[in-house]
């Protein structure tokens, strides 16, 4: 037996079954949710396993072409993440009805999202990424209104050009190394690094190149948004994460970008008045964590997936989206209770994951991006707090559905479970610095912002500058590489 094989046994049945089910779905509709659940339930049992695993391991599929599979723990973190969030998406859409057509892409776009976090090859990163793609969008024009056709088609035209940039880069990296490998990036010329970094930021959702976000994931059905927020996302972090940990020169570029995508993002969460908007924005936000702390991307992602999932569930059911008209109506305990755990935890409150991720994010930076770093906190925390401080009317209000309750039920256990990931997190210093911090933000919302109004510019968002944004980004990228 090839030795490479027995080091993953099972990985090539496992990256299948997802692909094998979903395409077998309409053979049996009536089982649908429940392949469905099944295909969730494998990934969270073997992304836990491989979380746990003391030593990464690499499968290579073609010799000489650096066509290559690893899994680690970076990798089991966000498989995990992939299947809870999927498992209390399907949860929620138990008894709304939806089509085996539904299942089914839902099914895809699980097993893609999977197949990334293992790829370690550029060539293969790119066909899973565009059958993300595809699937992402068939789930997003699902209702097929005028406005989410729109909204969809704008993500689908934003997308593949992103991804033309990036395989011209990969194609340059086989150039120059006669492989697809990640390692090769670090050899590769100054364009073929700059093509890629902006293909993947764009897909990421990161600083100027992914303003795409805030409309798409606001727009969506409230099921795809929790899935495009919560995991989809991390499709195109991951392999910038891999790259960083592998070539450190793109991880001092990544760190940059990162820190600027942390405060773009939670600015403009700070004073945006529709609940879905401010979840995508603080999505942008938080990816820049990510970036700027790599080993603990992985982590950070769980925490972040499983609350910003619960958040988009919770606001998808609440009376109105807008932040000032819920102040007046009635808000069941259930949505209310998760919504304050869920935006406590991305705020950092001790005890929750969140915490740990962010307090083990800034742990080994330098004294300067730290710094960067609590005051994208701060601003994280204020935006949060217009979730936890939401009026109490007092109008009784009528319970959630079922399928709604178990889903935040699975999510809220998964942000405490998480926590248990980061034990060295908890110090006096770090407990004390996260309830100043969260302190501070509920402050300055309470008493300053809660009171004014500002909008902000929202001409990046438009169609016609989201490429203009790509090519400015392409352009500082390069700058960033050759100097």
């Amino acid at each position: 037996m090839n030795p490479l094989i027995a080091e993953i046994p099972g990985v090539i049945p496992w990256i299948a079954l997802p692909f094998f089910i979903g395409f077998s779905i309409n053979l049996f509709p009536k089982l649908s949710r429940l392949l469905a659940v099944v295909v969730a339930l494998s990934s969270m049992i073997y992304g836990a396993v491989q979380l746990l695993r003391p030593l990464p391991q690499t499968l290579e599929l073609l010799d000489h072409f650096g066509v290559t599979l690893q899994i680690d723990g970076l990798s089991g973190a966000l498989i995990l993440t992939n299947g809870i969030v999927t498992l209390a998406v399907l949860l929620y859409c138990w008894q709304t009805g939806k089509s085996t057509f539904f299942y089914t892409q839902l099914v895809i776009l699980h097993g893609s999202v999977n197949a990334v976090f293992v790829c370690a090859d550029f060539i293969s990163l790119y066909v899973a990424v565009e059958v993300i793609g595809i699937a992402a969008f068939l789930l997003m024009t699902y209702t097929r209104s005028d406005r989410v056709l729109w909204v969809g088609l704008r993500y689908l035209f934003v997308s593949n050009t992103a991804m033309l940039f990036y395989l011209v880069g990969a194609l340059l990296v086989y150039q120059s190394q006669h492989s697809f490998a990640f390692a090769g990036l670090g050899a590769a010329p100054p364009e073929a690094i700059a093509l890629i970094i902006l293909g993947l930021l764009t897909k990421g959702g990161v600083f100027i190149s992914g303003l795409w976000l805030p409309l798409t994931h606001s727009e969506a059905d409230t099921p795809v948004s929790a899935l495009l927020s919560g995991v989809v996302i991390k499709a195109g972090i991951f392999p910038l994460v891999r790259c960083a940990l592998i070539v450190p020169e793109v991880g001092e570029i990544l760190a940059l970008l990162g820190m600027a995508t942390a405060l773009l993002g939670v600015v403009y969460a700070i004073w945006e008045t529709d609940t879905k908007r401010l979840l995508a924005l603080s999505s942008v936000s938080q990816v820049g964590f990510m970036l700027v702390a790599p080993p603990i991307a992985g982590f950070y992602a769980l925490a972040h997936g499983c609350s910003k999932a619960a958040l988009f569930l919770i606001s998808g059911n609440l009376p109105s989206r807008e932040f000032a008209q819920l102040a007046k109506v009635p808000i069941p305990p259930v949505l209310r209770g998760g919504m304050a755990i869920a935006a406590l935890s991305i705020a950092g409150l001790p005890g929750l994951g969140g915490f740990a991720a962010k307090a083990l994010a800034v742990k080994d930076l330098l004294p300067w991006q730290a710094t960067v770093l609590n005051i994208a906190a701060v601003g994280t925390a204020i935006a949060m707090a217009k979730f936890i401080l939401i009026p109490f009317p007092s109008t009784p209000a009528p319970p959630p559905t079922q399928g709604l309750s178990l889903a935040l039920l699975l999510l809220v256990g998964a942000i405490f479970a998480a926590n248990g990931l980061g034990p060295t997190a908890y110090t006096v210093a770090n407990a004390l610095k996260a309830l100043g911090i969260i302190a501070l933000g509920g402050l300055i919302y309470g008493f300053i912002l809660q009171r004014w109004s500002i909008k902000l510019p929202r001409g990046g968002e438009r169609l016609e500058h989201l490429i203009g944004m790509m090519t400015l980004m392409l352009t500082a990228l390069f700058w960033m590489v050759v100097t």
